[in-house]
């Protein structure tokens, strides 16, 4: 279904269940995971949430379980990856369309990019694959990092 994501979704950079209390939270546990694993620089938790608060990437698809799909600038990415985080409970993140709109929010992607070109690709590619609401509660659901890859390929 979707080989370019699971390509660049490092099963490391996975967490499923996460509590967290705000959109930054989440960007800064998933930035975490993306550096411990080698793909950012430091600078990126912080570059992230301020693009996020600058260029919110929350992407409506009706009722409680939207995607967010927050990213910065290459300079920050060591080399190209992907995180992922499913919410124990949704977390408030503004609408892309409508920074105004806050959106309760299910599954964080965070991209880490070192090529500006291939963020719309891989936006085009993650908003493929949940265009499905199957594949979202699916992925809300997964209680294994396996889950989740099964789903994705």
């Amino acid at each position: 279904m979707a080989e370019a994501l699971l390509n660049m979704l490092d099963p490391g950079a996975i967490v499923l269940g996460v509590k967290a209390s705000s959109d930054k939270e989440v960007i800064r546990i998933l930035a975490a995971r993306l550096e411990a694993l080698g793909y950012v620089k430091p600078s990126y938790g912080d570059a992230v949430v301020a693009r996020e608060a600058a260029l919110p990437t929350g992407l409506p698809l009706g009722g409680a379980n939207n995607v967010a799909v927050p990213h910065t600038d290459p300079e920050h990415v060591i080399k190209p990856g992907l995180a992922l985080a499913t919410l124990a409970q949704p977390v408030l993140f503004s609408n892309m369309e409508d920074a105004d709109e806050k959106l309760p929010v299910s599954i964080v992607f965070v991209m880490a990019l070192n090529d500006k070109d291939k963020q719309v690709e891989m936006l085009q590619e993650i908003a493929g694959t949940i265009q499905s609401p199957e594949v979202i509660a699916a992925l809300i659901a997964a209680n294994s990092v396996e889950d989740v890859l099964g789903l994705l390929g």
